[in-house]
């Protein structure tokens, strides 16, 4: 079965000048420049198009699938930024305000850079209490202003970067001294090369583990914003939830479009893992046998192969399900929350798995796992931190509120986990005196994630079986994820410790001869760049270290 990651339009864009451009000698600066010249070169050939990121077509999952994201994370940042997040933003209110049509084509275009100020560092996920304002005058123009040090934006790059940058800011709007709520404004911030008059911004240090992107924090000083710079319409809301909800749409498709990053991520973990373990032997000249021999290096490289394959088919079943508008948008957001939650969980815990088996090398950032792994840290955060969604899902799923789709067979192992858990925890809701009560933060809202993740898991069970994936890899998957509550599936589903062993070692045992078609049908190769995988690509690698050569003399006794 072919991996649906054929179509990577940002293939060409690996031989222009900003990909062949040697980044580890950069300083971090020159490097998250330089991020932004890639971003440009592996966006424009999706041709992407206003229709598209209203309509959430098959190109923009496309586009959130690509590869090129292994090789940086810093510039696929800024392409769904840009795309997503400010695009797509001022696309769904340019239909009503045609006056901005303009600025989107710009922004597709890349002319401009676009970025999305929301949090700030003082209220985090709260955003119903953010500070900034934005105040009406009497000319109709708006006065945005930052009222204090912890109103500041905080993280999205607004430093200069060579094209003129404008922003989707949030700000409470004050009309004649009423609060109208938050409401999204168009604003520029610099000019390709200085900060506009009143906009100000601080370089944070780098950020550990990761592609450098100049995260900052944003302040704005009493800045003049013309009358056109509001999306959307001056009169209070009915509804200020619902609002917030239109205002932000764009946070839960980044939430669906950020987790199927992790696809490609796990593409690159299995693919190094699988590449570097042929390529290392161990034993002596006259024996020696490739590291992959081992049981214990092909337990993380097979299942992270099997998880791959099966988070396509949930991804492509997700996305028809999410593009669904006649579906209550909650249901949306739910399923949203629940493809990022398992899409990071193996996609952080085979990067740490496959890295570890690479040994020493694994922890470096140009052998790639690393620094993809230092990107997904930050997914499981941006556009909706992945522990607060899944507070908020399983807390309305607990109260009846609505309901996600349901197990097409309930008695399958991983349906009768996810119901299980959630027994137990709609016991504790009922007997709890308020949903926000202290029980309830005791004793459910530790466990919220897990949740999540089971309902999750058993969607991803049903998605990989409609869509035929090999059985084989659909096994592995069901056994990686009885691993993760071992204890549950021995008191609840009699599968003792040997059973669950035993499903696993028939599972590798099956998947293993198959291991190299399955890699390469990912079609990885062309975005590898980590040098482990192969003697030549060490052996270039090696011919670009700085060499210090010793001529001092020196002697045991004496002293140079």
């Amino acid at each position: 079965m072919a991996s649906s990651s054929s179509f990577h339009a940002s293939l060409p864009a690996l031989q222009m000048r900003p990909f062949t451009t040697p980044t580890l000698p950069l300083p971090n600066y020159d490097r998250a420049i330089l991020s932004y010249q890639r971003a440009e070169a592996a966006s424009l050939p999706y041709e992407m198009t206003m229709d598209d990121l209203l309509r959430l077509s098959d190109k923009f999952w496309d586009f959130h699938r690509d590869p090129i994201i292994s090789v940086d994370g810093g510039a696929f940042t800024i392409m769904t930024i840009q795309y997503n997040l400010c695009a797509g933003t001022i696309a769904r209110y340019a239909v009503q305000q045609p006056d901005m049509l303009p600025l989107v084509e710009d922004l597709l275009r890349f002319r401009k850079h676009g970025q999305f100020l929301m949090t700030e560092v003082g209220h985090g996920i709260d955003m119903a209490n953010i500070e900034t304002s934005a105040t009406l005058l009497p000319n109709g123009e708006f006065v945005l202003h930052t009222p204090t040090p912890q109103a500041a934006k905080c993280m999205p790059p607004t430093l200069p970067a060579g094209r003129p940058c404008i922003a989707v800011v949030f700000a409470r709007l004050i009309v004649d001294g009423e609060d109208r709520g938050i409401r999204p404004f168009v604003v520029a911030l610099n000019d390709g090369h200085q900060m506009c008059i009143g906009v100000t911004a601080r370089l944070f240090p780098e950020r550990g583990g990761a592609s450098p992107v100049n995260h900052s924090m944003t302040y704005f000083n009493n800045v003049r914003l013309p009358s056109n710079s509001l999306l959307g319409s001056l009169e209070k809301p009915a509804s200020a939830k619902a609002n917030m909800v239109q205002a932000t749409w764009r946070i839960a498709v980044g939430s669906m479009a950020l987790g199927c990053l992790a696809i490609p991520m796990m593409q690159t973990y299995a693919t190094i893992g699988a590449m570097y373990s042929l390529r290392r032997h161990v034993g002596p000249p006259e024996s020696r046998i490739p590291i992959m021999h081992f049981r214990t290096q092909q337990i993380p490289i097979l299942t992270a192969t099997a998880q791959v394959y099966v988070m396509e088919a949930f991804a492509r079943w997700a996305t028809r399900i999410f593009r669904d508008t006649s579906l209550d948008t909650r249901v949306r957001h739910g399923i949203a929350a629940v493809l990022k939650a398992i899409m990071v969980q193996h996609s952080q815990a085979s990067a740490i798995a496959i890295s570890d088996r690479c040994g020493a090398q694994g922890l470096f950032a140009h052998n790639q796992i690393t620094s993809t792994y230092g990107v997904m840290r930050g997914i499981a955060i941006a556009e909706g931190d992945i522990l607060a969604l899944s507070i908020r899902l399983v807390s309305e799923l607990l109260q009846g509120r609505y309901k996600l789709p349901a197990p097409r067979d309930a008695s399958s192992l991983l349906a009768r986990h996810e119901a299980g858990l959630f027994d137990d925890k709609r016991a504790v809701m009922a007997s709890a005196k308020h949903h926000r009560g202290d029980e309830t933060n005791r004793l459910v809202l530790p466990y919220c994630v897990s949740m999540v993740e089971s309902i999750g898991h058993r969607m991803a069970y049903e998605a990989a079986v409609s869509e035929g994936v090999q059985p084989e890899l659909i096994d592995l998957y069901v056994a990686s994820v009885v691993k993760l509550d071992p204890a549950w599936y021995v008191e609840n589903a009699q599968l003792g410790r040997q059973a669950q062993q035993e499903i696993e070692t028939i599972a590798l045992d099956a998947v293993l001869p198959h291991l190299g078609s399955l890699i390469r049908d990912m079609q990885m190769e062309s975005y590898i760049t980590a040098p482990i995988v192969s003697d030549d690509r060490w052996d270039q690698f090696m011919r670009t270290l700085q060499v210090f050569e010793g001529n001092a003399e020196t002697a045991f006794g004496y002293r140079i």
